[in-house]
């Protein structure tokens, strides 16, 4: 089983509330949503509201399938638009699981 995450920091210019930053946020994990097949959600700087920091991740079975999604979804993102991305860091994990005889 192969595990890729991928953690991406942007920053909001033009933003003045964590209201303003929380439609920012709903409008990327929804469409990234709609698009993907990953998980996604806002992992951290909750009470900034110019920061944005959100984690995504997939399952696979092919190291180069999943590569190629992160990397998608992190160009997908950036041509949104909706704020600029100051860094991100992409991970990817083996993990062997037991065999299992029936």
């Amino acid at each position: 089983m192969i595990i890729g995450s991928l953690k991406i920091i942007f920053f909001l210019h033009d933003n003045r509330s964590l209201k303003g930053k929380r439609k920012v946020v709903r409008s990327m994990v929804d469409k990234v949503k709609s698009r993907f097949n990953v998980a996604i959600s806002e992992v951290g700087s909750n009470d900034k509201w110019q920061k944005i920091e959100l984690g995504i991740s997939t399952v696979g079975n092919d190291r180069r399938h999943i590569d190629s999604s992160l990397n998608h979804v992190l160009k997908f993102l950036d041509s949104l638009c909706l704020a600029e991305i100051v860094d991100s860091e992409m991970e990817i994990l083996l993990k062997k699981l037991p065999q299992t005889y029936s």
